[in-house]
């Protein structure tokens, strides 16, 4: 197999580089030694921000290009990332009020704002948001950012690399690579132990964690680049408040922690920042963290919440580049990309967030492109002006409407397929946007479905999943495409593990 760029890992990086390369007419290969999205992309906390802390540490670069990128992936995915309002109650102790205002000052003003409405303070007392939290917090202050399903950002980026030609090949390994006569031969091995040789003009480093790792392995005169791994865990309780706005919790120790509307049903917490030296392969929360979680919670809200009320937790590991801070939090967020010199050139990822991965790739392929692809390297940047699977809610090109008109979508649908119970719509709207349409199409009534192999999940979606997302076992549906795990009880996975089986 040949190949102008062979990509490295499947997590939001790796999957929007290949993206934006095979949108720019680049032939792509995307490698990833587990599922899409199964590790650091799905562990996060779910937002698509600024990143309103960063102002603290002078980070105003990056805050802006945050900042620009909300308002780019809100009209390229609004099915899957969604406006979001946040309360930020104020502590006595903490950061004057004061700081907080001219903080969402900036934050409201560093970069145009189209989508989204400015940030203001409030009277917690007469506000919605104040009515779960301890009676001593008087004030606050409003701002916006946006909620993602993360691991399905990653799922439609790779989902349109294939569509724009890319091969996308999860659970393959790539055991070696050598530069020999002016291009990088690898070795791919899938889990059921096939090997595939490939041939390819570049290559791009884009295993997050894994990334300095994956450097040494195949060029260790261009390693050099130290990573700090931190980890942020997150839980899951259940829905601690009735109202649709989110919290942003500060603590005494200078973190910030999130309280986010999850699923309907539950409440997410998050996250914790402390350094991690163990097997990022095996990463878990630890009981300090989940208690952690809890008081600082419970600092803020009316109802103290308990370890034991923990339904689910998830941990991953952020690939930070080492800058040098004493503190895990003040590292920065920021991404640097590495291009070595040389007839096959080998471009490392090193660092950033979900919110920037488009801008990550874009610039990635800007770097890549000309050494390696002659006059295929005329093609410009794309990914701005277009959506991601699903998102041409009213048109081919991204839009402000399917943001802020979501609702008059969801009654179209409503329309189309009156048979679908409201909440099963809603939700297949929200995962799949105009996709739905190939999800459903030739079924006219739930019996057509199929089987509910568990709650929530009828054999239709499987199928589809199975067929045309890359899922392969029911830990890939139940908490990576969908979050129907938390919605159901453990023994649903050997359930639909056994159907996955016999289809």
């Amino acid at each position: 197999m040949t190949c102008d760029v062979l990509v490295i890992g499947g997590g939001i990086n790796g999957a929007g580089i290949a993206r934006d390369a095979a949108g720019r007419g680049l032939s792509v290969v995307l490698c990833e030694k587990d599922d899409l999205a199964s590790h650091t992309s799905s562990a996060s906390s779910k937002l698509i921000h600024g990143g309103l802390r960063y102002l603290e540490y002078y980070e105003f670069g990056l805050v802006r290009k945050s900042l620009i990128e909300r308002e780019v992936l809100l009209r390229s995915a609004p099915h899957i990332i969604t406006p979001l309002r946040f309360v930020m109650p104020h502590m006595t102790g903490l950061r004057p009020a004061w700081i907080l205002r001219v903080g969402l000052f900036l934050y409201d003003y560093l970069a145009p704002r189209e989508l989204l409405p400015s940030s203001c303070a409030i009277q917690l007392r007469q506000h919605p948001a104040g009515v779960p939290l301890q009676p001593h917090l008087l004030r606050g202050f409003e701002y916006s950012d946006g909620w993602v399903d993360d691991a399905r950002l990653v799922v439609l980026n790779a989902m349109d690399a294939a569509e724009r030609g890319a091969t996308i090949l999860t659970r393959t390994a790539c055991e070696s690579a050598r530069e020999q006569d002016g291009k990088w031969h690898a070795q791919l091995r899938s889990a059921d132990g096939q090997l595939t040789e490939v041939r390819a003009a570049s290559l791009v480093n884009a295993s997050g964690s894994w990334a300095a790792q994956f450097q040494q392995m195949v060029a260790p005169e261009q390693a050099g680049k130290t990573l700090r791994l931190i980890k942020g865990s997150h839980i899951v309780v259940k829905r601690l408040f009735e109202h649709p706005y989110a919290y942003i919790f500060q603590h005494p120790d200078g973190r910030i922690v999130f309280a986010i509307p999850y699923e309907d049903q539950f409440t997410l917490i998050g996250t914790t920042d402390i350094d991690y030296h163990g097997d990022i392969n095996q990463v878990a929360i630890e009981p300090s963290e989940i208690d952690y979680l809890c008081q600082l919670s419970s600092l803020y809200f009316k109802q103290p919440i308990k370890p034991d009320e923990v339904l689910w937790s998830y941990a991953g590991v952020r690939p930070l580049v080492d800058d040098g801070s004493v503190d895990a939090k003040a590292i920065t967020r920021d991404y640097r990309l590495e291009l070595s010199g040389g007839g096959a050139p080998m471009l490392t990822v090193f660092g950033g967030k979900i919110t920037t991965f488009r801008k990550l790739a874009e610039e990635a392929v800007d770097m890549l492109a000309p050494v390696i692809a002659g006059e295929k390297s005329r093609k410009t940047a794309w990914t701005a002006d277009a959506c991601l699977p699903g998102g041409d809610i009213f048109s081919s090109k991204p839009e402000n409407r399917a943001v802020l008109e979501f609702d008059v979508f969801m009654r179209a649908l409503a329309a189309d397929y009156p048979w679908l119970p409201a909440t099963l719509l809603a939700r297949y709207a929200r995962a799949y946007g105009t996709r739905i349409h190939r999800l459903l199409e030739g079924r006219h009534s739930l019996a057509a479905m199929g089987q509910q192999i568990v709650a929530g999940l009828y054999e239709a979606e499987a199928e589809y999943l199975l067929s045309h997302e890359w899922a392969r076992t029911a830990q890939d549906i139940l908490w990576r495409r969908t979050k129907l795990g938390l919605h159901n009880g453990p023994e649903a996975l050997a359930i639909l593990d056994q159907w996955i089986q016999q289809a």
